[in-house]
């Protein structure tokens, strides 16, 4: 079992992949192949599960791990969050387990999202407005929200431009205005009671970001999909005042490795008291462990 007190850290944001070859008829692995490109990773086939846990546990890292179901704009099956959770499990030790479920599945989603809740114990949700095509804000998205918030689960959203689908013709037809972070100001109070994470510093809307963390109490920031040194300073200013006990370690596994951010990291001016905050003791907080 997981024991924080071992822990270097805490990575909020690592993402769960099939095995390569699984979605060769859909594009996926092109898609995945030319991620890596973009951020330069060593990973040029998305490790497996298994191998994430190895990874981190060599590491005395824990990971918040998570597929993304976007199989309804991409075209991409989705990898099953039973399947996912079931070998989470086999690697409790370091991995912890969110599910994915785009809201366009209606009520077959909420009766999912239920039942993982019941079933698993589940502590989030990760959504990729993005990827899914949906505005964060869009009512067709409530009921799920509702069924998170009332089994106490957390909401983690993709905001801002990462490098998904960039290079790719059309952006591979995804759209950025879905994640633009301001969206979320709504959902945060609609939903006082639901815990959510804005993922990735979240350009080029970074100071809305910032706007909806320091303004409801219920939202927070991962610093996922970036290496620090590209940290805007009004971030690393954020980071070491206002919103020092809302920052979350996030990685963005695999394409950015724990060892390259904390890399660079470890070179901004963090004041000493509020590394620890971002790196381990915000997470251990949120999660509940």
């Amino acid at each position: 079992m997981l024991n924080p007190d071992d822990l270097v850290a805490i990575d909020i944001h690592t993402h769960a992949e099939e095995p390569c070859g699984c979605h060769a008829d859909d594009g996926y692995d092109d898609f995945q192949a030319r991620m890596a490109e973009y951020f330069g990773s060593p990973n040029k086939h998305p490790p497996t599960v298994p191998e994430t846990a190895a990874y981190y546990r060599a590491k005395k890292i824990a990971a918040v791990i998570f597929p993304v179901d976007a199989e309804r704009e991409t075209g991409f099956r989705r990898y099953n969050n039973d399947e996912m959770i079931e070998i989470t499990r086999q690697n409790s030790d370091v991995l912890i387990p969110f599910a994915s479920i785009d809201p366009h599945k209606g009520k077959l989603g909420v009766r999912e999202a239920r039942r993982l809740i019941a079933d698993y114990g589940i502590k989030g949700f990760k959504f990729h407005p993005t990827m899914q095509g949906f505005y964060p804000n869009d009512r067709l998205a409530y009921p799920l929200y509702e069924a998170i918030q009332e089994g106490g689960a957390i909401a983690l959203f993709h905001t801002g431009q990462t490098g998904v689908g960039s290079g790719m013709p059309g952006g591979m037809g995804m759209r950025l205005k879905y994640s633009n972070p301001m969206y979320m100001d709504d959902v945060a109070a609609d939903f006082p009671d639901m815990k959510i994470i804005l993922a990735h510093p979240s350009f080029p809307w970074q100071e809305e970001a910032l706007s909806v963390a320091t303004h409801k109490p219920n939202v927070y920031i991962d610093l996922s999909g970036w290496s620090p040194k590209y940290f805007p300073p009004i971030l690393v200013r954020y980071i070491n005042t206002i919103l020092q006990d809302k920052m979350l370690f996030g990685s963005d596994w695999p394409v950015i490795t724990p060892d390259r951010w904390l890399s660079d990291f470890a070179k901004l001016e963090i004041r000493d008291e509020v590394r620890p905050k971002v790196l381990k003791h915000n997470a251990r907080k949120l999660l509940g462990i």
